[in-house]
């Protein structure tokens, strides 16, 4: 049994899943080569000023959006954990 309003809803929703996939590959090419950079630099991995800043900024957009800024904080917050991880191990293979 085919539904078409449901499959044009689920090609939209697949879509922009390959959207997303595509640009958190794009944000973490830049977040691997900002590592690196630290790295050389002798900088640390984490710096919480700009994360509460970054938090801060995508809550403002969220509730601009009619997104729910807690969601989207809890979604950036996995991202910087991620981030800051491959940055510590950037530094760690020194």
């Amino acid at each position: 049994m085919s539904d078409e309003i449901l499959d044009a809803y689920r090609s939209s929703i697949d879509n922009i899943d390959a959207a997303l996939v595509h640009i958190l590959a794009e944000r973490f090419k830049v977040t691997q080569a900002v590592g690196r950079y630290k790295a050389k630099a002798g900088l640390p991995p984490a710096d919480p000023g700009r994360e509460e800043r970054q938090i801060a900024r995508l809550r403002k957009l969220a509730e601009d959006a009619r997104l729910d800024p807690e969601f989207s904080e809890k979604f950036l917050r996995f991202i910087i954990d991620e981030v800051i991880r491959h940055h510590e191990q950037f530094r760690d293979e020194g």
